[in-house]
């Protein structure tokens, strides 16, 4: 092999690790992972090449105001997308329900895992809503 194939060899080979080293950190690496509770809001499947499942939890709470104002309460939106298509068909029936779910959060979104760059692999808990 001439100098410049071996050149052209080394160049290749470290620009393709470099590239496999970048997609698998942004697509596949587990930046987080952790629990959510609240309300699931909606959840549906949708898509116009990928069909893929995304929710909404509407997580309810307080929020601490600036000194003399009093606290308020605020709710926090959690978009979601599930890969499992068994979570997927339980979590179809548990719309208005207090779930805790289970979620993976990467660097980026494939379109053929989700929309949304947080995946929920399980449900952990469902409470039905107390009637008052």
């Amino acid at each position: 092999m001439k100098k410049k194939g071996k050149i052209f060899f080394w160049i290749t080979l470290i620009l393709t690790l470099a590239l496999a080293g970048f997609v698998y950190f942004k697509f596949y690496f587990v930046f987080g992972d952790g629990v959510k509770a609240g309300e699931l809001n909606q959840f549906m499947l949708k898509g116009y090449v990928f069909k893929t499942y995304e929710g909404r939890l509407i997580q309810a709470g307080f929020r601490g105001g600036k000194a003399g104002s009093g606290a308020s309460i605020e709710s926090y939106i959690f978009d979601f997308s599930v890969e499992n298509p068994a979570v997927a068909d339980s979590m179809m029936r548990l719309s208005g329900k207090t779930v805790e779910l289970h979620y993976k959060e990467y660097l980026g979104a494939l379109p053929w895992r989700g929309m949304q760059r947080t995946v929920v692999d399980r449900i952990v808990s469902v409470n039905s809503p107390t009637a008052e």
